[in-house]
């Protein structure tokens, strides 16, 4: 008898993603295949994020497929996880035969008719069928307290739950003895990571976390995403400047350039914390590659307040930024605002920030040029391969030819050239 087969499609960020490779791991033990497309699919999972509503948009856009492939298996089934708004899942659960809470997905089993996983308290304990074979996503917490006005992650991933540190250096250690040399440790907030530790201390934040993975054996990467301003405080950054493993990158979402908008937003800090924060971080790692995330057109953000944005951009010379343009989510406190910046002025003040963006981004990656670094190479083009270094910028590399299979390896590489969004070098 043939294997049912599955095919997962995800949206979102690095914690969709990571949950993803979890739900693959379950799906395996209940002896599902992977699919090499949709259509062949006896099972689509897709695990979506409610956050914008561009990545909603992408779901409803799948029903059409559904009902094409429903007409030839009539077997077929769909389900729905990820971070979903109840008013969105009101909506999706005509498309999908089941929509289950992404804190739920350890009982997937029960859906599909098969044996059940009891035995774990917490998806997160799930063991991943991670997609690279040399970087892995490891969570170290969900949910979150902050209740930003714009976001939905309180609502579908709940209140902020830590995994034990014991857990989480014991899954790093199997990765790095597997060979693996990129470890990102995600969380909604991981500043606010307060998990148990089996010692007199009882609880462990998240500097004492990094501090305990810098003592794992080997020769690996550590990155963290992502940070809240409010709790990135002067022990994060020493402790990020002291521990040779955890990488000079960081993304430090500030949203908003003005106190106003900060306010409403229910960011909880101001713009001079902000620059604070960063002129300290600047100070104890000299080589710190920055980036943010903004949101324009909040509801009632005038002109003026987007140009303190602006300014905000040209002083931190960021290295990178995701700018997104407002959209109302249902059930969150800004939806009861009125969202009177037209959909025009957002896409103009993307692309006013985008420009700035790119003049920041080129004087920092020209500031590299002639100096050596070290890339992790993650792919093999047509005349030689891409990898990050550990500032996490994308480096281009001629292979000169060198024919050695170096995806998942670290190699010495002199920059030659500086793009906006790339860097060129040459294997040293």
């Amino acid at each position: 008898m043939a294997k049912k087969s599955y095919y997962i499609t995800t949206f979102g960020c690095q914690m969709n993603v990571s949950d993803s490779e979890r739900i693959a791991s379950m799906l395996s033990s209940l002896d599902y295949v992977p699919a090499s497309n949709l259509e062949d699919a006896d099972l689509a999972l897709v695990n979506m994020c409610s956050v914008r509503q561009t990545a909603v948009d992408r779901v409803h856009g799948l029903a059409k497929k559904f009902r094409e492939i429903r007409e030839k298996n009539k077997k077929f089934t769909a389900i729905l996880t990820g971070c979903v708004l109840k008013k969105d899942s009101q909506k999706l659960c005509k498309i999908f035969d089941y929509v289950i809470d992404v804190r739920e997905i350890k009982d997937l089993a029960k859906f599909l008719g098969s044996k059940s996983f009891d035995s774990i308290d917490h998806y997160l304990q799930i063991a991943p069928a991670h997609q690279s074979k040399f970087s892995a996503n490891v969570p170290i917490m969900t949910g979150c307290n902050n209740f930003c006005t714009y976001c939905v992650v309180p609502y579908t991933r709940n209140r902020e739950t830590s995994r034990p540190a014991k857990e989480i250096v014991a899954e790093i250690t199997k990765l790095v003895k597997k060979g693996y040399k990129e470890i990102w440790l995600l969380g909604q907030n991981v500043n606010s990571y307060h998990g148990l530790i089996l010692s007199k201390k009882g609880w462990t934040s998240f500097s004492e976390l990094l501090e305990m993975i810098e003592e794992i054996p080997g020769e690996f990467w550590v990155r963290f995403t992502s940070s809240h301003p409010k709790d990135f405080n002067e022990k994060v950054i020493k402790t990020t400047a002291s521990c040779k493993k955890v990488t000079p990158y960081l993304n430090l979402p500030v949203q908003s350039g003005d106190n106003a908008i900060l306010k409403k937003m229910n960011r909880r800090y101001k713009v001079s914390d902000y620059k604070a924060l960063i002129k300290k971080a600047r100070k104890e790692i000299p080589n710190l590659c920055l980036s943010t995330d903004i949101i324009v057109g909040f509801p009632g953000e005038t002109q003026k307040q987007f140009e303190n944005t602006a300014k905000l951009f040209r002083e931190v010379g960021y290295d990178m930024a995701y700018i997104n343009k407002y959209s109302p989510r249902p059930g969150t406190a800004a939806e009861k605002l009125n969202d009177n910046v037209s959909k025009e002025e957002k896409k103009n003040r993307e692309k006013i920030l985008t420009e700035i963006l790119k003049e920041t981004a080129l004087e920092n990656n020209k500031k590299i040029v002639g100096k050596e670094t070290v890339v992790l190479i993650d792919s093999k083009t047509n005349d030689g391969w891409l990898g990050k270094n550990d500032q996490y910028k994308t480096v281009k590399i001629k292979s000169n030819g060198q024919k050695k299979d170096l995806v998942g390896k670290f190699v010495n590489v002199k920059i030659t050239k500086a793009m906006e969004w790339a860097l060129e070098g040459e294997i040293k």
